[in-house]
């Protein structure tokens, strides 16, 4: 029992993050930018008070470490957290490094390059906290993936109102 009891806790925790990148996704969706601002300023308070509800709820399940355990995790966690700090500064070369730390979090085959360091620091972690740096790494990658496709949609409809004033121009 003591063990569902975790499973249920953790997947609720799981949950949470689910909630919360889809409350988001939705408020930097493209489709925000298709409605009228009326309807765009009620998705947002409602969005925004979704958001507020779910960040009031705690759920923690605690991992038991040892010292090397926890000395593995901070090392793990600070070297995500320098990728992540200069991700505006080179997004591609960030992509590709949070690809080669995803890499050594799984157990198939890659498609690109695995950062063996990173993987050794993840290993010597405790079995939760390896399931939480990969669903964190997920997380991130879906989350640069999303932020491309709304970057190139801007992007074409820049280039698509260039077209059409150049074209109303000549």
């Amino acid at each position: 029992r003591v063990e569902a009891f975790r499973d249920a806790a953790s997947a609720m925790e799981q949950e949470k993050e689910i909630l919360l990148e889809m409350i988001h996704n939705i408020q930097n969706s493209q489709d925000m930018r298709h409605i009228s601002e009326g309807e765009r300023e009620e998705l947002n308070l409602t969005a925004n008070r979704l958001m507020g509800r779910t960040l009031t709820v705690e759920v923690s399940v605690e991992t038991i470490r040892n010292a090397q355990q926890q000395e593995s995790l901070l090392h793990a966690t600070k070297m995500i957290d320098e990728i992540v700090s200069k991700l505006l500064d080179d997004l591609e070369d960030a992509k590709m490094r949070l690809m080669s730390l995803y890499g050594a979090c799984t157990s198939d085959v890659p498609a690109g390059p695995i950062d063996q360091k990173f993987q050794s620091v993840v290993i010597g972690c405790a079995i939760e906290d390896q399931k939480k740096i990969k669903r964190r790494l997920e997380t991130l990658l879906r989350n640069l993936e999303n932020s491309e496709k709304s970057i190139t949609l801007l992007e074409h409809q820049k280039s698509s109102v260039r077209q059409s004033c150049n074209s109303k121009q000549d």
